[in-house]
C-alpha cells in the first residue's frame, strides 16, 4: 500500500509542471508591487506554477518569519519579530481588487510574540477586502493563537466566510513534527470556532500525510475533527520544503487518497478535498462551490 519514499524520487503523479506564463508573471509582478508575501512562495508551495498562472495566491500576513519551528514548514523560525505593518491589510485588499477576485484566502505565521497573536490583523484584513471588493469571499487559515478565546472572537466576528485551522498531522506525531504545537488545543481550536459560528461562516482544517503516521491514525484524527463540527477538510501529501526538513516516509497513491476522502464523509464531514498536490488553500474556492471571475 503505498510507495516507500526511501528512493528518494517522486511518483509519476507528484510531477509539476513548471509553466511561468502571463498569469503567473502579472501576480508575481503585483504581489512585489505590494511587498506582500505568500504562503505559496515563503512556504514553498510545490502547487504556485499552477495557482498563479489561475491568477490566485494564498496571502501571508504577519511577516515572513515565525515564532514556532515546525519541521515540516518553509518558513523561517525565530523569537524576536519585527511589529506588523499596519497598512497590510489595505495593501492586501489592493491586491485582491487589481485581480479581480471573488474568494481571497489570507493566513499567516504565528505570532506567539503579540498579545491577540494576530487576531485583530486578520479581521482588518476581512474588513479592508470587503470594502474595496464587496462581492469577495474570504477565507482565513489562522494559527492556534495560543488557545486565546478573545483572539478567537475577534477572527470568529470578522465577517470571513470560512475559518480554517489545520490540525496539519497525527498526535504521535507532533513531538516530532510540531513541537510548539497542541494537538488537543488545536482540537479545541475547532470546537470553539464552530461554537462562535452561529451558521456565519464554515470550519475547516487539514491534514499533510506522508510523515509516518498509518491509516488507523488517520482515519481516527478524521473523526476527532468531524467531532468539533467542523465541515471541512483536505488531505494531501507531505512534501519536504528541503532537504534540512523532515523527510517523506511513504508516498501515498491517488487511489489512497480516495479511500481516505470517502473515511472523511463517512465521519461527517461535508466538504472533503484529498489528494496527492491537495494543500489547505489549494483551488479553496471550489471546496466551497465558488468560481473565480478569471
Amino acid at each position: 500500500m503505498g510507495e516507500t519514499a526511501r528512493r528518494r524520487k517522486l511518483p509519476d503523479w507528484l510531477t509539476v509542471r513548471l509553466d511561468c506564463g502571463e498569469n503567473y508573471t502579472r501576480v508575481r509582478g503585483l504581489l512585489g508591487k505590494h511587498r506582500l508575501n505568500t504562503v505559496c512562495r515563503e512556504a514553498r508551495c510545490p502547487n504556485q506554477w499552477e495557482c498563479w498562472n489561475k491568477g490566485t495566491a494564498t496571502f501571508m500576513v504577519l511577516g515572513n518569519v515565525c515564532t514556532r519551528g515546525c519541521r515540516f514548514c518553509g518558513v523561517p523560525a525565530a523569537r524576536h519579530l519585527s511589529a506588523p505593518d499596519p497598512g497590510e491589510p489595505a495593501a492586501v485588499a489592493r491586491a485582491v481588487a487589481e485581480l479581480e477576485l471573488n474568494w481571497a484566502v489570507i493566513t499567516s505565521v504565528t505570532r506567539d510574540d503579540l498579545p491577540d497573536g494576530g487576531a485583530e490583523h486578520f479581521a482588518a484584513c476581512v474588513r479592508e477586502i470587503t470594502s474595496r471588493s464587496p462581492g469577495c469571499g474570504v477565507e482565513l487559515l489562522i494559527p492556534d493563537f495560543g488557545g486565546d478565546n478573545e483572539a478567537l472572537s475577534t477572527v470568529a466576528g470578522s465577517g470571513a466566510d470560512v475559518i480554517g485551522h489545520n490540525v496539519e498531522t497525527v498526535p504521535r506525531l507532533y513531538g516530532s513534527v510540531r513541537p510548539e504545537a497542541d494537538y488537543r488545543r488545536s482540537l479545541d481550536v475547532l470546537r470553539t470556532l464552530v461554537r462562535l459560528a452561529e451558521q456565519k461562516y464554515s470550519v475547516k482544517s487539514s491534514l499533510m500525510i506522508g510523515l509516518g503516521e498509518n491509516e488507523q491514525e488517520i482515519e481516527s484524527v478524521l473523526s476527532e475533527i468531524a467531532a468539533t463540527g467542523c465541515d471541512s477538510v483536505t488531505l494531501g501529501q507531505y512534501l519536504p520544503p528541503s532537504k534540512k526538513h523532515l523527510r517523506v516516509e511513504r508516498y501515498y497513491t491517488p487511489a489512497e487518497f480516495d479511500k481516505l476522502g470517502r473515511a472523511a464523509r463517512r465521519a461527517g464531514i461535508a466538504k472533503v478535498a484529498s489528494g496527492p498536490k491537495v494543500r489547505s488553500s489549494y483551488l479553496a474556492h471550489q471546496l466551497q462551490g465558488r468560481h473565480l471571475r478569471r
